[in-house]
Order: structure tokens, then C-alpha cells, then sequence
């Protein structure tokens, strides 16, 4: 998507923008927690992304993607420009409708077609092909594997997990329905996939086949419509049945993109001076005001807080929220880490979520210490 990238015979040599978002992560990293990954669809492997973000931007993880943008139900991205059309075929992608057949470009010029549609391949890969693939990786200096995949079939899920497992890649992510970006079309975010819950159900019942069995578990991250600090921490307590869980993260997509867009948006109407006459009775009217935190993160950026726009500002906002909450949680719980979680700290509130989690209803839930308390003399 990078109209300044530069592509010799079908490769990937430099992309200035996505060498920007690498640099520019690099440049407010703490260099101790977390890291910054490429994620590669069928596409670009096709073009080498994966080869370019090692051997040039010196990227360590590289995580595999099973399933394409727009989910195979419609166009991914959309283009109002004939030239832009045409620079996205001749690198590879499939464009619908065709922008180098002159009835189509008469057309287009005619306003009767306004837009074009750049398509992904439907990615498939056989065992074989995938397990060679990671080995190739780890070959070329990647020091972890990773691979997303959507809310598929019980028996793909398995599958998956399974080839994760032969392959020992490093963590694993499932995203389940109601997962997605702006990308992807409303009905497939609403009526395709399995829900998450049951989507992490499965994926646990397959996770401990694995480990009785002795193979080795990946790490596990869920994902598919997560807002709140509490819904995170039931995803991990959820995968904790004493001895660990196997949910280690969980990934958080368009509500990072929420508080990004809001942070600028309301950053653009003070600017302007037209910001809403209620939001300024509670806020104020100066963007620096907004946000609390904003002197603690200025001491700790120093010289480097100016170059950081008003929506990295936001997540960061969205983030120290986050914090607290699960913070609050934990200290509620009386467990002041986030592994100590476990399916112990929750109970269902219907017959359904018991029967698709198995976890207990709140009339179920310890029962047996109940009575063991009250008979204990």
C-alpha cells in the first residue's frame, strides 16, 4: 500500500513508510517490554515484507497470518484513483474491476465506475509447506514466530493449535467473532466465526490434549471485540486451572483505534476553537489539559513529548486506563498479578456460558467450601 515502495522483480526492496512506523516505535521503546512485529498475510509474502523487515529494518518477530483482510467477503481496500488502481495490480493484488482494460478506464473516466477494489488471496498452506516456512524464518535471524488466525471451524482451530504445536512457534493468536478492524464488513464481524468465549473455550480444550500428551503449547493470545480491563482478565483467568494460564495476552484492536482517532479529533477542534461547550465544562479547551497523566509522561519523555502526536497520546491515555482497572481488579481479588487469576475468581451467569466454559453458575460456585467451613468444628 506504500505508494513510495520500491519493488524489483516482484520484491519488496524499501518501503519508506513502513521503515517510518518501525523507526518510530523504535524511538519512544524502552527496549524492555514488548517489541514490534510485522504481521504478513499471503500478499506479502508474495513480495518478500517478511525478508525486507529482517534483513533491512532488523525486525525480530514476524508473525505467520491465516485468514485475509476483509475475510474473503468483500473488497479490502478501496481505491478512487486509476492510477493508484493500477499500481496496486501490477504489484500483485488481485483489482476488481480490472483498471488496465480500456472499456473499464473509459468507464471510470465516464463516473460510471467511481472505485476499484483491491483483493487478497485466500491463503491456504499445507503442513509440510508451513513447518518449512518457520524453519526458514529462524534461519534468517527472526527470533520469534508468531501466527493470527480468525474464528474458524472447531476442527481448524484444532488443526492449527496442532501445527503451532510440531512447528514450536512462540504464541499463538486467535480472533474471534467479533474481531476485526475498520477492514472488515459488518456482517462478517456479526454473523460469521465463533464468538470469542467459545472461541477460547475450544482452544483450551485443545491446549490441554496437547499438554497431557507432552507436545508443546504455544503461549496463547485472544482476541474479538476487547474494550475493558475486565474483559481481559477473564479471558486469563478463564485459561488458568491452577497451574498457569495459557491465555498470556490479549489483543485489542479497534478500541486502541477509537482513543487514537478521538484524541486527534478532539485535539483538531480545540485547535479550530470548536470544541463542544460540554465537553470544555469538563475538560477545559487546552489538549494538554485533557489528559491527567500528561505531566507524568512529559518527565518521562522529556524533549521527546513533542514529537509525539495527539493520538499515540490517546492509546497511551486508553492504556494507563486499562492499567488501573486491572490493577483495581487484581487487588480486589486479593491477587496482585495477573497469572495468579484463575477460573476459581469466576462463576457463569447463565446456564450457557456454564455449559460453554465450564465454569460454575453463582448458586454452583463453592459449594463444597461452603459446607466444608460451616461443618468444620
Amino acid at each position: 500500500m506504500d505508494p513510495e515502495a520500491e519493488i524489483s522483480q516482484s520484491k519488496l526492496v524499501e518501503s519508506p513508510d513502513l521503515r517510518s512506523r518501525v523507526e518510530a516505535f523504535r524511538e519512544f521503546w524502552d527496549g524492555k517490554y514488548g517489541g514490534i512485529a510485522v504481521q504478513t498475510n499471503v500478499e506479502d509474502q508474495r513480495l518478500g515484507v517478511d525478508v525486507y523487515a529482517i534483513t533491512k529494518l532488523e525486525v525480530d518477530v514476524i508473525e505467520r497470518k491465516w485468514g485475509q483482510g476483509a475475510k474473503a467477503t468483500g473488497g479490502e481496500v478501496g481505491a478512487d484513483d486509476l492510477e493508484k488502481a493500477i499500481m496496486l495490480k501490477r504489484r500483485g493484488y488481485l483489482v476488481i474491476p480490472d483498471p488496465e482494460e480500456p472499456e473499464v478506464q473509459a468507464a471510470f473516466k465516464s463516473s460510471f465506475i467511481k472505485t476499484f477494489e483491491r483483493h487478497s488471496r485466500v491463503g491456504i498452506t499445507s503442513k509440510e509447506e508451513f513447518l518449512e516456512n518457520v524453519d526458514k524464518l529462524r534461519e534468517q535471524g527472526v527470533k520469534h514466530v508468531s501466527l493470527k488466525t480468525g474464528a474458524y471451524r472447531p476442527a481448524a482451530t484444532a488443526y492449527t493449535l496442532k501445527l503451532a504445536s510440531e512447528a514450536k512457534i512462540d504464541y499463538i493468536t486467535f480472533d474471534g467473532c467479533e474481531g476485526g478492524t475498520g477492514m472488515s464488513p459488518v456482517p462478517m464481524m456479526d454473523e460469521m466465526g465463533v464468538p470469542t468465549v467459545y472461541l477460547e473455550a475450544q482452544v483450551l480444550k485443545a491446549a490441554q490434549i496437547l499438554k497431557k500428551r507432552g507436545r508443546h503449547v504455544p503461549d496463547i493470545v485472544m482476541a474479538g471485540g476487547f474494550v475493558n480491563e475486565t474483559q481481559v482478565l477473564k479471558a486469563i483467568a478463564l485459561s488458568n486451572f491452577g497451574e498457569g494460564p495459557y491465555v498470556k495476552a490479549v489483543v485489542i484492536g479497534r478500541a486502541m483505534l477509537t482513543a487514537a482517532m478521538k484524541a486527534e479529533y478532539f485535539a483538531r477542534l480545540a485547535k479550530e476553537g470548536n470544541l463542544p461547550r460540554q465537553f470544555t465544562a469538563v475538560y477545559g479547551s487546552d489538549p494538554e489539559k485533557f489528559y491527567p497523566f500528561l505531566p507524568e509522561l512529559k518527565a518521562y519523555l522529556r524533549d521527546r513529548i513533542n514529537r509525539a502526536p495527539w493520538g499515540a497520546i490517546g492509546i497511551y491515555g486508553y492504556v494507563e486506563k486499562m492499567k488501573i482497572g486491572l490493577q483495581q481488579l487484581l487487588a480486589g481479588m486479593r491477587k496482585f498479578k495477573l497469572n495468579l487469576a484463575s477460573r476459581e475468581d469466576l462463576f457463569a451467569l447463565t446456564e450457557r456460558a456454564s455449559k460453554a466454559t465450564g465454569i460454575p453458575l453463582a448458586e454452583e460456585s463453592e459449594s463444597e467450601e461452603m459446607e466444608a467451613i460451616l461443618l468444620d468444628d
